[in-house]
């Protein structure tokens, strides 16, 4: 056998939601072999956009490298993904600002911060009430655009938490609240590396809150989560949605 069957089975288990992972292990479980009718169920009970194209892919490979397989043993590799990636996910770091106690080990948000920037190869999504001072990060920002990332940065409009990226508004894209709009305060603050590192918090991306401020926050590396997470994020600033605007 190649490596496409297996490798098809663990983008499976690491793009899907577990409730979709469930109910493709479901299918897999009842079918005998690659043209097994259960597996068009499946398109039937659970509409969703790609679905079809998925499981044509699917189907095609297996046919073509381990149509011998029943469709148990696809749905085992299934399950053995989904159970790894929820150990990786269990792989959290806590994050705080401010004074730290001995007896808890814990990192700070600023070096944190500059971490899941620079592990950005393709996207960086960035969002914050509030943006002061961050010189540091700002040029962590401009590395990362010198590497080819591209940068969308969702910012508040009641603020002028645009000002510290004055340096590189030719380079990146700054989202703020539309006027008219239905949306209200942009209040979260996230940083979000591609789509398998996020750090989510209370803090600003201001110097106080970074350093000085009693802060909390979570870095995860699930990249179903964080993938939900930054699409959610790019719907938002879709220009459809008409709730954000190019700042």
């Amino acid at each position: 056998m190649s490596s496409r069957l297996p490798a098809l089975l663990a983008e499976l288990g690491e793009r899907l939601p577990a409730e979709r992972l469930a109910a493709w292990a479901t299918a897999l479980r009842a079918a005998e072999h690659p043209y097994d009718v259960a597996l068009d169920q499946l398109v039937e009970a659970t509409p969703a956009a790609g679905l079809a194209v998925e499981l044509r892919r699917l189907r095609r490979t297996w046919r073509e490298e381990a149509p011998e397989l029943p469709g148990a043993a696809l749905a085992l590799a299934l399950d053995t993904v989904a159970r790894t990636e929820l150990f990786d996910a269990a792989r959290s770091d806590l994050v705080v600002s401010g004074p730290t106690s001995p007896a808890i080990p814990v990192r700070l948000t600023r070096g944190i911060a500059i971490d899941v920037i620079r592990s950005a190869q393709q996207t960086l999504l960035l969002a914050s009430f509030a943006a002061y001072g961050i010189t540091d990060l700002v040029t962590e920002l401009g590395q990362a655009v010198q590497r080819g990332v591209l940068i969308d940065v969702l910012l508040d409009g009641s603020t002028a938490a645009a000002r510290p990226f004055t340096p590189l508004r030719d380079q990146i894209q700054v989202w703020l609240p539309a006027e008219g709009s239905s949306i209200g305060r942009l209040h979260a603050k996230v940083i979000a590396a591609d789509r398998h590192t996020a750090l989510l918090g209370s803090a600003n991306l201001t110097n106080r809150a970074l350093d000085e401020n009693v802060e909390v926050g979570v870095m995860l590396r699930d990249p179903r989560l964080v993938g939900r997470l930054v699409d959610h994020f790019r719907w938002l600033s879709n220009r459809s949605t008409g709730l954000l605007r190019p700042g």
